[in-house]
Parts: structure tokens; C-alpha cells; sequence
């Protein structure tokens, strides 16, 4: 069993920058692969970005470039750094560790970018 708990989420101008962190508990952290998803109204949830157990990174394209995800696992903590921000980027991010069969999601924050 894997804990995951979001936090960063706020109201933020087009242009600006949030970071998400995700703090996990329970488990072995260091042995999931990480991602973070984000749902927007009346949308399905999707993959934003991934960071495997060994380091490896993933995209979504339209936010190649202007996120960065990154994990501690001295901290049990995955990050996920996000600039130039646009309206289209809001919705509730979630996290989620994932290892063979096992899936595990955190509550989510909200990440709202309007002026």
C-alpha cells in the first residue's frame, strides 16, 4: 500500500509557475514509477508527465518544455515543476505510483491559471 498526498495546487496568472510536490508513504518509494495526471472539467483524466523507478521521463506534447518532473527518493517525494503557464493547464492534478499491478492515487490539488 502506497500513500500519496498532493500539495502546491493554487490560482495562478498565464505566464507564471506552480510546483507540485507529492509526498508518499507506506512503501518502498524508490521501486514505483511516478506520474502525474490531471483532469479538467468535463474531460478525461490524462498523462502529464512520468518519471520510471530507474529515472526515465515521459511528456504529454504540450507541456514539453515548460514542465519538469523530478523525484527524491530520499524524501519519498515526486515534483513536478511547471512554468509558462497557460489557462488550458488548469484542472486537479493528480499523482500516481504504479509498480506491475498495483496503482495507487493521490486526493489531488487544484491548478487554476486565469487572470
Amino acid at each position: 500500500q502506497v500513500q500519496l498526498v498532493e500539495s502546491g495546487g493554487d490560482l495562478v496568472q498565464p505566464g507564471g509557475s506552480l510546483r507540485l510536490s507529492c509526498a508518499a508513504s507506506g512503501s518502498i518509494f524508490s521501486i514505483y514509477n511516478m506520474g502525474w495526471y490531471r483532469q479538467a472539467p468535463g474531460k478525461q483524466r490524462e498523462l502529464v508527465a512520468e518519471v520510471t523507478a530507474g529515472g526515465r521521463t515521459n511528456y504529454k506534447d504540450s507541456v514539453k518544455g515548460r514542465f519538469t518532473i523530478s523525484r527524491d527518493n530520499a524524501k519519498n517525494t515526486v515534483y513536478l515543476e511547471m512554468n509558462s503557464l497557460k489557462p488550458e493547464d488548469t484542472a486537479v492534478y493528480y499523482c500516481r505510483a504504479e509498480r506491475y499491478a498495483s496503482a495507487y492515487w493521490g486526493q489531488g490539488t487544484q491548478v487554476t491559471v486565469s487572470s
